[in-house]
């Protein structure tokens, strides 16, 4: 005899947050494997979205586990919910203003980078100064830029399908507001892990800069401010996915 439906639904439920740590420990360990790269900077500039997509995959996989879509959908509301009713909208809207910094950065970065010292293009940002020209790397040129923007582009598709299978689906208010809450934190890791990434690394090279007078210093305080806020947002985002009974109760 088969376990009745409630029964099934509950076990389903408990594996819902244990398969979301699950997701954040397997992008720790992949982070971890490609910090052995013989490429140093290969770590913070690949291996962050990395850890980001795996955090979404743990969350989506989780999503499925535990709320599997029904076989046969059933309309049994006059008012159809909107993902937008869901949302929290101040973390909502912080992590767009980042997503726009990021690809901004990430815009800057390429038009701005080179070649490195063994001739290989977008690795590097040469500049000119009286004393001669200096030629620093790692820079977040094409050759990383491509990998993070990959990576947000199906992260974000992946969001948004999350996001419309939750609405779409039975279940209370406060169940839908918490799996949306996690998948809005999982896009909010895979948004500000490269943007940490690349911020600080642009930031370590302008701080390497021997001119560029006091837009050195403008650019080293907006950089380095741009990276502290992305890593306490990133924090605050694996809490809302890691943490999820924390955050029913918050306002959307």
């Amino acid at each position: 005899m088969s376990a009745p439906a409630g029964t099934e639904i509950a076990w389903r439920a408990r594996l819902d947050t244990p398969v979301r740590w699950a997701g954040a420990a397997t992008g720790l360990t992949v982070n971890a494997l490609v910090s052995f790269n013989p490429d140093p900077d290969v770590d913070l500039l690949y291996g962050f979205p990395v850890f980001g997509l795996c955090v979404m995959a743990g969350v989506y996989t989780a999503d499925v586990i535990a709320r599997p879509s029904p076989g046969r959908l059933r309309v049994a509301e006059v008012t159809p919910r909107r993902i937008r009713d869901h949302l929290p909208r101040f973390l909502t809207a912080a992590l767009a203003t980042q997503a726009a910094v990021l690809l901004a950065l990430l815009i800057v970065a390429t038009a701005m980078g080179s070649a490195d010292a063994d001739g290989r293009s977008g690795r590097a940002l040469s500049v000119t100064c009286p004393k001669g020209t200096q030629l620093l790397s790692p820079w977040p040129g094409p050759y990383y830029a491509w990998p993070a923007l990959g990576g947000l582009a199906l992260g974000t598709i992946a969001c948004a399908l999350l996001l419309r299978r939750v609405t779409a689906r039975s279940g209370s208010d406060d169940q839908r507001r918490t799996s949306v809450r996690a998948a809005v934190g999982a896009w909010g890791v895979l948004v500000t892990a490269p943007l940490f990434a690349v911020s600080l690394t642009m930031d370590v090279v302008v701080l390497s800069l021997s001119c560029a007078g006091g837009m050195k210093h403008v650019a080293l305080w907006g950089l380095a401010v741009t990276a502290l806020t992305a890593a306490l947002t990133a924090c605050h985002c694996l809490g809302v996915l890691l943490l999820p009974q924390a955050y029913i109760k918050a306002r959307p």
